[in-house]
């Protein structure tokens, strides 16, 4: 009977240690980092790594690797040929083919998937190719996707059903999806480039095991969403388990199986232009490449189109497929259907060719006809920076000078007389620290933990820089946020993850490359945000943003970079506008999305209250749909590392040039660190995110699913 009030006791001041330790913790992590900053002017390790002790990893990778190529060429090299004989075949095939043939079957195919009007935007598209001199160029590109594709169909379906069907699998596979997803793209081409060699062939490679991920994700969520009731019919019907497979689960889980498809085309067109990189035969994504390296703005715009418009209808038509207009038929409906499908398009076809015969235009656009504007839009670029140019130029460096330089070397460095018009003196530096403390003790004296974190942190921040705040000082401050979040295997994860680019010598960049995500993200979260919660409220909104996310979404990650090189040249505000592009479609469709999808009920409850519409938005609505807010945000910053690499081809710093440099060098190992710390870079933001978003989940005791 006494054991009662001992036990309730004890947990009792147990729960008051762990209350009382939580109230000193922060105050103790501040300590820590205000000790080390005092110290770092004075002990050279803190402020810096030092060189003889990084860890040579690298080196150890590329010995290993290089011992492994040396025994194992042969094989791969003769994969590389294996692979290059489809390629060739249907690259061959698609060039004889008179392009007029290519126009009717895409066109028929895109009726197929969603009727006239995507098949009149897949002609107009198609078009566009022959008459601007770009039709050989495409049907390399189209061949390279064609072969790609199906190889990372066949591999991520085989993977993702083997996942399905044994938890054991699954758990070995997952991890394994993050960090092909997470790493850059870039980073793929580095072993690859070792192990095959240079050519077409090996471009293709790199194009499948990039495009792989997405099949198997798909098919995973596919065959586990297969109903039991469907399962055990099939069973009872006599059908074998592999019978079973692939006459009963398959062909349930097939629409989102086509899901998966339509996203590995997407993911292996945009490796084109990447891939050219080391590919290096006549198609689309090497005529972008060379036009933008030559500093030709019309040229690498009018290339880039192609590669947009031919995303575009590929995504169209990949999802429509999926959608299956015709769900609703009888087996005898649709065998009559397809039937005449097949002999409207087996007509067309046919008179096509009889077409492409009598008439040369048709088999092979004249030259002299082509439209290609490259030379007016390069006058036209000359003309808007000559009219325009000072003006975009204090726009550049307002932004350089007043808030991308205070982020990277802190208030203390950079205001100068240059920069800022005047030199820091003593008392302003006070009157910043004073503001900062006062505004941080204010908000924790009236409970507000969060924001005054928020504060000193953003204080400390800005005084000091990314890449001026010394190591222990972010590894404390982000590991904490981590234990706090998720506890102490995501505060372990996150910790091991920063001490391994420490010590392979990669801390200066990842903190350069942590200032430029960190802006974007910034501005591109705070933009789109606010744009996914007006077209929420307003369907005109959502129907006029609906078409450029998905044209921004669609659009290979280089093109992205010509416009913004066109009108501010190369530099770090060019690489942060081509991010801010790219990543600025995720805000907008998770924040749009998680306010449409809210119940109903608690917002009519809220207005019966006599809430207003502000009242309702700001403590209603956000809170009940933070949960795909963050899902939004932790897609930002995912988009922006993936955008990274790209931007360094444009003069920026930080990991992704590291990355490119390695693929320039042929260095394995560095290729591979640099990108292993990217994707865990990205894996830590990712697991701190779904940490806060579950914790703020479990309060409210919602459990809000978004459409991806």
């Amino acid at each position: 009977m006494s054991s009662a009030p001992v036990s309730g006791g004890n947990a009792s001041v147990s729960g008051v240690a762990v209350r009382h330790a939580t109230r000193w913790f922060w105050p103790g992590v501040g300590l820590f980092c205000l000790i080390v900053m005092i110290l770092a002017p004075h002990v050279d390790w803190l402020s810096a790594w030092p060189r003889d002790w990084v860890i040579p990893l690298a080196d150890w990778i590329s010995a290993a690797m290089q011992a492994f190529v040396d025994s194992y060429r042969w094989f791969f090299r003769g994969v590389a040929r294996a692979v290059d004989l489809p390629l060739t075949a249907v690259r061959a095939l698609l060039q004889s083919a008179p392009w007029i043939v290519i126009v009717v079957l895409a066109g028929a195919l895109a009726w197929r998937a969603r009727g006239f009007g995507l098949a009149a935007l897949t002609v107009a598209a198609l078009c566009y190719m022959v008459v601007t001199g770009y039709w050989r160029q495409s049907m390399n590109t189209l061949s390279l996707v064609a072969v790609s594709v199906p190889l990372s169909v066949l591999l991520g379906f085989a993977m993702g059903a083997a996942a399905a069907r044994s938890e054991g699998v699954n758990r070995v596979v997952q991890p394994l999806l993050d960090f092909m997803q997470t790493i850059p793209a870039f980073a793929y081409l580095i072993p690859i480039l070792f192990l095959f060699g240079f050519g077409p062939a090996v471009g293709l490679l790199a194009s499948a095991i990039y495009a792989v991920p997405p099949m198997v994700r798909n098919t995973i969520l596919g065959l586990r969403s297969v109903p039991q009731g469907i399962r055990e019919s099939g069973v009872m019907s006599g059908c074998t388990r592999r019978q079973g497979f692939w006459m009963v689960q398959v062909p349930t889980a097939l629409p989102q199986l086509m899901v998966g498809v339509n996203q590995t085309t997407m993911a292996a067109l945009s490796m084109v232009i990447i891939a050219a990189i080391i590919g290096g035969f006549e198609d689309i994504g090497w005529e972008v490449l060379n036009t933008m390296r030559r500093a030709q703005f019309g040229q690498s715009l009018l290339a880039g189109l192609v590669i947009a418009l031919m995303a575009i209808v590929m995504d169209r038509i990949g999802a429509g497929l999926a959608r299956n207009r015709f769900a609703g038929e009888t087996p005898q409906a649709r065998t009559m259907r397809r039937r005449r499908m097949l002999t409207v398009i087996a007509l067309l076809v046919a008179a096509a060719f009889l077409l492409a015969d009598m008439i040369p235009l048709l088999a092979d656009y004249p030259r002299d006809w082509r439209f290609y504007p490259a030379r007016e839009m390069n006058e036209a670029v000359r003309w808007l920076l000559r009219t325009h140019g000072a003006w975009l130029e204090a726009v550049k460096n307002t932004v350089l000078f007043q808030f991308m330089l205070p982020v990277r070397i802190g208030f203390s460095e950079a205001i100068t007389p240059f920069t800022w018009g005047f030199a820091l003196r003593p008392w302003m530096s006070v009157a910043y620290g004073a503001a900062a403390v006062t505004a941080t003790a204010v908000l924790a004296w009236r409970g507000r933990t969060g924001p005054a974190l928020a504060v000193a942190m953003v204080s400390v921040l800005l005084w000091w820089g990314t890449t001026g705040l010394p190591w222990p000082v972010v590894i404390a401050s982000v590991t904490a946020l981590a234990w706090r979040a998720g506890g102490a295997r995501v505060a372990i994860f996150v910790a091991a993850s920063l001490g391994f680019v420490l010590v392979n010598g990669l801390w200066g960049p990842l903190m350069l490359s942590v200032y430029l995500c960190g802006i974007a993200v910034a501005i591109s979260f705070g933009l789109g945000g606010a744009l996914g919660v007006w077209a929420a409220h307003n369907d005109r909104v959502s129907a006029f943003l609906r078409p450029i996310n998905d044209t921004l979404q669609t659009m290979p990650q280089f093109v992205l970079l010509i416009p913004a090189l066109m009108l501010f040249k190369v530099g770090e505000f060019t690489a942060l506008l081509a991010i801010i592009a790219y990543a600025i479609v995720p805000p907008i469709r998770y924040v749009e999305a998680a306010l449409r999808n809210l119940p109903g009920g608690t917002i009519e409850a809220a207005r019966q209250m006599g809430c207003t519409p502000w009242q309702i938005l700001l403590q209603v609505k956000l809170p009940l749909a933070l949960p795909g807010i963050m899902l939004g945000l932790n897609q930002t910053i995912m988009y922006a590392l993936a955008m990274l690499v790209i931007a360094a081809l444009v003069g920026t710093q930080g990991l992704g040039q590291q990355v490119y440099l390695a693929l320039s060098s042929g260095d394995m190992g560095r290729g591979v660190i640099t990108g292993l710390s990217m994707a865990l870079l990205a894996m830590v933001a990712d697991r701190i995110l779904q940490a806060a978003s579950r914790r703020h989940r479990e309060r409210l005791g919602v459990d809000q699913a978004l459409p991806a």
